[in-house]
């Protein structure tokens, strides 16, 4: 068997299709992406003769490696890794398999209009300090919004046996009994707007601006909505480093990496992973049928592509109350990626140089309260807003491997963009969103555009394209309260011998693997 990361995922096909059809399976899994392979190394190191067939010729899904300029490996979507799930890791041996990954303890670094800058360590007492010097009336607010997040993160995910993203998903009620009546983190959970969390407990504009990206992360909402809080206890409630909570970092070589693992674990526990080969049809307790017209048979089908896909592919054989469930659940997606080769990083004014701890974080620029008000609008108006918020991600600064020598490899996550522009297209408009973000980034640097070697832009349509994602929603449907939990879809279906396990299930979005490992246990244990 050839590793995965030593063709960056392009695997090809382990025999013809004639030969694979030819072959009884017990399982066929639709998309190899890394949740999809997650629940075939569960399924197989159970003993089950599973298939996973993949459209493109690179597995991974939005989790892979890419090649856009000589000598750079960047993951198109997927950035850092924080909810990967301990226990698959645990269990299916991770570290074995040649997993390893930096925490960003520098946590989020932020700057702002007036040239000032804050850096909101990972580590509590040195965050402390930082705020205190920062904005020293929002000391005490800063810590008691802190301690919500921690209370509901170990109440509702203890690092054990007892963690709600484990298993079938829990009831309003089984959660708030979990919290046991404290009712700062159930309305964290299911009611609070970011805006309404963050400035009930701080005063300093800059420091609510800085936190209100947090709760709209792959989000179409504006941080005044409700229900916009909890996507920060989504994104807060990550167990890799068991000393810590909420530990962002990069992976070894990229983010791809996470799937390339998977994809060979599968396949060590006997799985076969077959790339190119796309399924034009689900035929549910039968098999599918694919693009080129074969049958491949099997009792059992896992969907890992998003449920609109899933819809597509079932055509008439979609249960009329779950499809009208998929339907309802919003998929419009309102980010943009863009990758960028540069010859040196950024130099911010609020913190010169082009070395120093705040390159040890996640780097923002953010809006002020009237533009995150009113931003997301526009955009679903389908114009472009004259700025956005950008999550900055420099792994090279940890990890030089990614780039050619003495160049910098910088992922930007940016909102709010159209989703369908009411002027043109994404084609015609593509260099114009690209030059917005940069520049959202370079009125806070003096060494911006001319450290930019060269981007890569993909709004929502590109992501739908390049990776399968309806919309362009990176995690295949919303994660706002009403989306959440028990009524987030589930991985068995109504349709006899259909699962799915992708981010639309149970605990949702990012790269968690847990939706994977969710879906194998129900199809091999639940009732």
């Amino acid at each position: 068997m050839i590793p995965a990361a030593s063709v960056m995922g392009k695997i090809g096909m382990p025999a013809t299709i004639q030969e694979l059809a030819a072959q009884k399976w017990d399982v066929l899994v639709v998309g190899a992406g890394h949740n999809g392979l997650t629940c075939a190394a569960y399924l197989a190191r159970a003993g089950k003769k599973v298939l996973v067939l993949e459209a493109r010729e690179r597995v991974g899904g939005a989790c892979t490696l890419e090649e856009p300029w000589e000598g750079y490996k960047l993951s198109p979507c997927a950035y850092v890794v924080g909810l990967l799930h301990p226990l698959v890791m645990r269990e299916l041996d991770f570290y074995k398999h040649g997993f390893e990954w930096t925490p960003a303890l520098g946590g989020q670094f932020v700057v702002f209009d007036d040239d000032t800058s804050v850096q909101l360590w990972e580590e509590a007492d040195k965050c402390a300090t930082e705020v205190k010097k920062f904005a020293p009336r929002d000391l005490e607010g800063w810590r008691a919004m802190s301690d919500v997040v921690r209370r509901a993160c170990e109440a509702i995910r203890p690092n054990d046996e007892r963690d709600m993203w484990i298993g079938r998903a829990p009831t309003r009620a089984q959660m708030e009994e979990r919290l046991k009546g404290d009712d700062e983190a159930i309305h964290l959970l299911f009611d609070w707007s970011m805006y309404e969390m963050t400035a009930r407990y701080l005063t300093d504009e800059r420091l609510i601006s800085a936190y209100l990206g947090q709760g709209i992360i792959g989000t179409n909402a504006s941080p005044y909505e409700k229900g916009t809080a909890s996507i920060w206890f989504h994104h807060s409630s990550g167990r890799m480093d068991h000393n810590m909570l909420s530990v962002w970092g990069y992976v070894k070589g990229g983010m791809g990496n996470i799937s390339f693992i998977l994809c060979d674990i599968a396949r060590e526990h006997g799985a076969t992973v077959a790339a190119g080969v796309p399924v034009a049809r689900i035929l549910p307790n039968e098999g599918v049928e694919l693009v080129s017209g074969e049958k491949i048979y099997a009792p059992i089908i896992v969907s890992n592509a998003d449920p609109r896909v899933a819809l597509h592919l079932l055509g008439d054989a979609a249960e009329a109350s779950w499809k009208r469930q998929v339907e309802s659940v919003p998929i419009t997606g309102c980010t943009v990626k863009v990758n960028a080769a540069l010859n040196e990083l950024p130099n911010f004014r609020a913190r010169p140089g082009t070395t120093g701890d705040h390159f040890l974080a996640m780097l923002n620029t953010t809006l002020s309260l009237d533009e995150w008000k009113t931003y997301c609008d526009i955009a679903k108006r389908g114009e472009m807003p004259p700025r956005v918020w950008t999550e900055i991600y420099i792994q090279t600064a940890y990890d030089p491997s990614i780039a050619p020598q003495g160049k910098h490899a910088m992922s930007v996550f940016a909102q709010y963009v159209p989703n369908e522009f009411a002027q043109g297209d994404w084609n015609s408009q593509r260099e114009r969103v690209g030059k917005i973000v940069i520049d959202s980034i370079g009125r806070h640097v003096t060494n911006f555009p001319d450290a930019v070697e060269a981007i890569d832009v993909l709004g929502p349509p590109d992501i739908q394209e390049r990776v399968g994602l309806t919309g362009g929603h990176i995690f295949q449907g919303e994660l706002l309260p009403q989306y959440m939990w028990s009524n987030r879809l589930t991985a068995r279906t109504p349709m006899q011998g259909f699962f799915l396990c992708g981010a639309a299930t149970h605990p949702g979005g990012s790269v968690i693997a847990m939706n994977g490992r969710n879906a194998a246990m129900e199809i091999l244990y639940g009732n």
